[in-house]
């Protein structure tokens, strides 16, 4: 197979027969967020395949703030964008471009789509439009009915863009392979609205062309926005071919497209929720693409470099929590202790559940060595060491009713007999274990049986870090308090 040309790519044909798509000019991406909501977990994916794709290329990652919409843009939500982006790591080239400013643009273009016949001035109403519709018992939507009006400009009337009746507008997918839409099924759609504001896919063309883009990559719910973009670029006489690659839509475990209203999508709330940017990053890296090897939790280096956007899947990408909590959780592990302490310096003191007076960050250290072994989320840090900090531990009901109550019996005898053997012993984890445990041998019962009516009684729950440890950071007379205080209770 002799090479081809594509856009930015020459195609070879590999050993194994798939297709391999070598650069040939430089290429240039953008990810163009809206800001009428915060940046959610399908625009942060998005983002990223833009940015591995540019930067597996060396080319440019660009950034434009999609505001053209002033009825339903906050501005606010800009700096939440940006702070969002920072946060994964995924660094721009170039100053983000604003498209609310870049207006006179916008403009130029429907004039001259007025000029040359493509566009024309339309004052159907919506409800006019349906109405029509419906008493032609036709498929909904716009009809033609201003084409040949030859109205001019006046409030409430917007401008459209006239579709060719006959032929076919198609596009090479580098996701999807050819992609076609027949014209007679796309009505004259909207272009400028009746404020005088551009329609999403005018602006759309007409910046890309300004700004150089080479590649659209976005997702595969915009598809049908790409034949309008083509007609407007083909009407406008841009030169230079767009190459397109429509990414598969991210799903939930019900196969469902994920919704803001049903699903958790926004990247702040994993933000509080105490996932690492980087587990993050490798995670959005799997929904839809997969490294040749199979080994997913692995550096972004080694993503970028293996990354190759013709590979990416075209199915939906289930968006697995567990599995981003386990790749969050592998990345925890792989913190040194001081990077552990500092990733969870938030959750310590802005949202700890304990009087700021009473931490101390030197106790704490000595503690985070066995909490880093065990949780999934920095948020949960507090939750493993807050019976330190408190004055008294904070029951957990469900702990306390299937250890003390359940078993009050054997609870009672182990707090006697850990009462009595940690009045003496030597305060480190060895001298504490064989304390306890001493009871365990000498009745044939379960170590963690007999463990469970302590870790109760001094954390007040039935899971934590290892019980030994703890107590030897707590000392001997808040434990021996705690004990006394829990045997009271029963």
């Amino acid at each position: 197979m002799a090479p081809t040309t594509s856009g930015a790519f020459t195609a070879h044909l590999r050993g194994d027969g798939t297709i391999e798509l070598v650069t040939s000019s430089p290429v240039r991406v953008r990810f163009a967020p809206s800001p009428t909501g915060y940046l959610h977990i399908g625009g942060a994916r998005t983002a990223l395949f833009n940015w591995l794709f540019a930067r597996q290329c060396g080319g440019e990652f660009m950034l434009r703030i999609e505001d053209t919409d002033s009825e339903r843009s906050r501005p606010e939500l800009i700096d939440v964008i940006f702070r969002s982006l920072e946060w994964l790591g995924l660094d721009w080239d170039g100053t983000p471009v604003h498209q609310s400013e870049r207006g006179h643009l916008h403009q130029a273009a429907v004039d001259k789509l007025l000029g040359t016949g493509a566009a024309y001035w339309c004052d159907c109403t919506p409800d006019a439009v349906k109405a029509r519709a419906e008493a032609r018992g036709g498929t909904p939507g716009y009809d033609g009915f201003c084409a040949e009006r030859n109205l001019e400009n006046g409030d409430g009337r917007v401008v459209r863009f006239r579709v060719p009746s006959a032929g076919s507008t198609a596009f090479e997918d580098l996701i999807r392979g050819r992609v076609s839409f027949e014209n007679e099924n796309l009505e004259d759609f909207v272009i400028l609205r009746s404020n005088g504001t551009p329609m999403f896919h005018l602006a759309n063309a007409v910046d890309d062309a300004d700004q150089g883009i080479t590649h659209v990559v976005r997702g595969e719910d915009l598809i049908n926005v790409t034949p309008k973009v083509i007609l407007i670029r083909e009407a406008l006489a841009i030169e230079g071919d767009l190459t397109f690659a429509h990414l598969p839509l991210i799903v939930n475990e019900k196969r469902q497209k994920l919704s803001k209203r049903r699903d958790d999508v926004s990247v702040g709330d994993y933000i509080d929720r105490g996932y690492l940017a980087e587990a993050m990053v490798n995670y959005l890296a799997t929904l839809g693409w997969g490294p040749p090897d199979d080994i997913e939790i692995r550096p972004l280096a080694e993503i970028v470099s293996l990354f190759r956007l013709e590979d990416v899947n075209k199915s939906g990408a289930f968006f697995d929590v567990k599995k981003l909590q386990h790749f969050n959780g592998e990345y925890i592990r792989n913190l040194s202790t001081t990077q552990f302490v500092n990733s969870s310096t938030r959750w310590l003191y802005e949202d700890a559940p304990w009087p700021a007076e009473r931490f101390d960050i030197a106790t704490f250290e000595v503690l985070a060595p066995l909490v880093q072994e065990r949780v999934k989320l920095l948020s949960e840090v507090p939750g493993y060491v807050d019976f330190v900090f408190n004055a008294d531990p904070i029951i957990d009901d469900d702990s306390w009713q299937k250890v003390m109550v359940k078993g009050a019996e054997l609870a009672a005898a182990v707090l006697d007999h850990a009462l009595a053997g940690f009045a003496d012993c030597e305060w480190t984890a060895a001298g504490l274990e064989a304390a306890l445990f001493s009871y365990a041998e000498q009745n044939e019962i379960s170590k963690g049986k007999v463990q469970a009516p302590v870790r109760v009684s001094v954390t007040g729950r039935s899971v934590g870090p290892p019980l030994f440890e703890s107590l030897e950071v707590l000392g001997r007379d808040e434990t021996l308090r705690r004990l006394n205080a829990a045997k009271e209770r029963l």
